[in-house]
């Protein structure tokens, strides 16, 4: 049942008063509305809640391993080499006239985000089973962490990128000021997405076993081991609908100042990622209430 906190009258201190940060609320318990409602308020007063999901996520991901961070720089390297020996040398990919290992690397840091964020998101609800049938918070929380922590790797990975333009004299343009909008972007479809899959896993335990099937497919259908702007326009217009395809072409764009994407193309990969993640607040909220009864 979603909560509400309104600040209490100062002459009155009912029993349900709280104390938080030196003002005083009353907590109202209220039945769902027909609407879904994203309560932005109340998540920013859990805020400090969602910190903690993330630092725990940060603490435990590579805890017990022998090189403990470096994995957060070897799985983009591993996957790089693999595409540019198959896919550069043998098969000669198209690569917008860039070198085939950056051209690479780059795709593969977007690529790698977005699926540990949808991988994690769409299992986060199960695996805190325990907080959400004894504690009352947002449950949009979880995902929202699983989609933030990623993050971290893919900053890590930023930093080896660099190296790599250095290596091969790539520097990118001021598009590279539109870098993080196409990272909001991937992140924006993988917690729409992310929030549909953690509402249907809490009910049917199929979806772990249907996401490394979709995401085996999804690579080639993102333009992510080959440029997009290489294939025939139909092609290129029906591929812009999965928003993966803007994401990963605008960041090599904007960060190694490679073929810019059609706008009319990019324009429907952004209606698209709005639609998604729209989708995921309205489906997780309207399913949010029966969580703790379900899972």
């Amino acid at each position: 049942m979603p909560e509400t906190q309104l600040q209490a009258p100062p002459r009155t201190a009912p029993p349900a008063v709280e104390s938080t940060g030196g003002s005083e609320y009353v907590t109202i318990i209220q039945p769902p509305s027909k609407w879904p409602r994203l309560g932005v308020a109340e998540l920013w007063r859990f805020r400090e809640l969602m910190g903690v999901f993330v630092w725990r996520d940060l603490k435990v991901r590579y805890k017990q391993t022998v090189i403990g961070g470096g994995w957060a720089l070897l799985q983009p390297i591993l996957p790089t080499v693999v595409y540019t020996l198959v896919f550069g040398k043998d098969a000669n990919f198209p690569s917008d006239r860039l070198p085939y290992p950056i051209f690479a690397f780059a795709s593969v840091l977007v690529w790698q985000y977005f699926s540990a964020a949808l991988t994690v998101s769409s299992g986060s609800l199960v695996a805190n089973v325990g907080l959400i049938t004894k504690v009352y918070f947002p449950r949009l929380l979880l995902p929202l962490g699983a989609v933030t922590t990623p993050l971290v790797d893919l900053a890590l990975g930023c930093g080896l990128l660099v190296l790599g333009m250095a290596w091969y004299d790539v520097w990118p343009s001021t598009a590279v000021l539109l870098a993080p909008g196409f990272i909001a972007m991937a992140a924006a479809t993988a917690l729409g997405a992310g929030l549909i899959l953690s509402a249907l896993y809490v009910r049917y335990r199929d979806i772990p076993f249907i996401i490394p099937v979709f995401m085996q497919v999804l690579p080639f259908l993102s333009g992510v081991i080959y440029a997009v702007s290489s294939l025939p326009a139909k092609w290129q217009w029906l591929l812009a609908f999965n928003p993966l395809t803007t994401a990963v072409a605008g960041w090599r764009w904007a960060m190694l100042d490679g073929k810019p994407p059609v706008l009319g193309q990019a324009a429907i990969g952004v209606a698209m990622a709005l639609l998604i993640v729209t989708a995921g607040f309205a489906f997780f909220k309207r399913a949010e209430p029966k969580f703790a009864d379900t899972i």
